[in-house]
């Protein structure tokens, strides 16, 4: 039988310790962590995901501040409210919603990013600091990735990873946690040759490609834990829509070990890697001990 990965209830109980450190800061040191989400513009899934940010944030005891541009907000007026969060004490962490508009250089706004509170983990810095073995701030996906997986598997170490994907969000940074728990890795993506092959190797199969159900049962090893990070709408009945991954659920769910579904997999758990970033930097910026 093929495990179901719970992700709601993974992040729920990542979200309860979220909640215990943010009491402990606020009651043993005066100190109360502080998310900034910055969205320019009116996209409606991201509005969705920040309202969600929003409302988790301030469940788990922190302060939440929201800023809402309109969508002709200049990258200037961006930047300068960027650097007006960087010195803000009472934001430790800064998240500027993706994607931006086509007048803004999103590089440019995310290096803006203090480091130390960058907590969606794109900062150069931050990346470089990951790629070389002592990250500080990991992106939020592929560190739910690998909760998951850590949550699903006895022990990482020697077994055959491939990551299909190989974007700066999730597929490069993926593939260097995966390489850190000792996992040999392949990063594959739209010019592997054979691909199905490749992921036919894999005892960890992440599907990051952004293609809807592209990953197929006769791509899995069996036994294999799959990750599906994939968010896709596609339509369905009565001219409504549902959200797949970049797995075709059905099929490989009858040969894998393990299983993430969507929705209900990785998304959960990627707004829960926020708010334990949140704290990280909280902690930091009072040198004070993390261990979460």
């Amino acid at each position: 039988m093929t495990d179901i990965i719970d992700g709601k209830a993974i992040a729920a109980v990542l979200r309860e310790k979220v909640a215990v450190e943010v009491a402990s800061l606020r009651d043993d040191h005066d100190l109360v962590p502080g998310l900034a989400v910055v969205l320019v513009g009116e996209d409606p899934a991201s509005q969705v995901y920040v309202r969600n940010k929003g409302k988790q944030t301030v469940a788990c005891g922190m302060q939440s501040f929201e800023h809402k541009l309109a969508p002709t907000t200049s990258e200037a007026e961006l930047l300068q409210l960027v650097h007006q969060l960087n010195s803000d004490p009472a934001v430790h962490g800064i998240l500027v919603q993706l994607p931006l508009p086509d007048q803004i250089d999103t590089h440019a706004v995310i290096n803006a990013i203090d480091p130390a509170k960058d907590v969606d983990g794109f900062h150069l810095s931050n990346v470089g600091l990951l790629a070389t073995g002592t990250p500080r701030l990991v992106p939020c996906t592929p560190l739910g990735c690998m909760i998951l997986l850590q949550q699903t598997m006895e022990d990482l170490s020697g077994k055959q990873a491939v990551v299909v994907g190989r974007s700066n969000i999730v597929g490069k940074p993926m593939a260097s946690l995966l390489l850190a728990a000792h996992c040999t890795v392949t990063i594959a993506h739209s010019r592997t040759q054979d691909l199905p092959g490749v992921c036919r190797n894999a005892d960890i199969l992440i599907a990051a490609v952004g293609r809807s159900q592209m990953i197929t049962g006769d791509w899995v090893k069996p036994g294999a834990v799959v990750i599906d990070v994939g968010i896709n709408r596609i339509d369905a009945q009565e001219g409504k829509t549902r959200l797949v991954g970049d797995v075709d659920f059905d099929s490989v769910s009858k040969v894998a070990g393990a299983v993430t579904p969507v929705p209900g997999g990785v998304g959960p758990m990627t707004i829960a890697c926020l708010l334990r970033n949140t704290v990280q930097a909280a902690c930091s910026a009072s040198s004070l001990p993390f261990s979460m």
